[in-house]
């Protein structure tokens, strides 16, 4: 059965700037630490750049599976610190753990990837693999941005900015037939 992918350009998607297909190389995979798909649009849309743009994933996969593309893979998308030229990102709905991201005492994520979710990720992977000739590695946000911040309750204890997509994420399943290698892992 062929993917579906629901087009749903963000309104600042020509300010991005534009790549070959032959530049990317990385997917990262991330959860939106949001309740919904809409609420992780509304973050989405915000400009918080000069050039007008924001943060945002190329690809969205809903907790049932389906699949919307708000960044084309041609275009550099603000997804993840020092890796966005040559990366596509891709964000789960996941509550992660939303609302209290900085606290020290919330740091768990305990809501797990549905079936659906993983089925999809796993046909988009393999789209894009045809579609972006260099693709071979993958990553987690949490791999690839390590930094540690101040806790919202206690700034004198440090937390992990990212730690998406999360220990609920099944990494052996989604590697498996892939033909990507994950890298950054620690």
């Amino acid at each position: 059965m062929p993917l579906t992918i629901h087009d749903q350009p963000l309104p600042y998607v020509t300010h991005l700037p534009e790549r070959p297909a032959s530049a990317v190389e990385l997917v990262v995979i991330h959860c939106t630490e949001l309740p919904d798909l809409a609420i992780a649009r509304e973050y989405g849309e915000k400009a918080l750049y000069d050039n007008g743009s924001g943060n945002s994933g190329h690809y969205y996969i809903d907790r049932d599976g389906a699949v919307f593309r708000y960044v084309p893979g041609t275009r550099a998308a603000n997804h993840v610190r020092g890796h966005n030229p040559n990366s596509i990102g891709i964000e789960l709905v996941n509550l992660g753990r939303y609302p209290h991201w900085w606290d020290s005492r919330h740091q768990q994520m305990t809501e797990p990837y549905t079936a659906a979710q993983i089925s999809a990720l796993r046909a988009l992977l393999a789209q894009l693999r045809q579609d972006f000739p260099n693709l071979q590695q993958i990553a987690g946000h949490e791999d690839l941005d390590t930094a540690l911040m101040p806790a919202s309750d206690d700034p004198a204890h440090e937390i992990h900015r990212k730690l998406d997509p999360g220990p609920l994420f099944p990494w052996t399943e989604v590697l498996e037939g892939s033909g990507l290698k994950r890298i950054g892992t620690h």
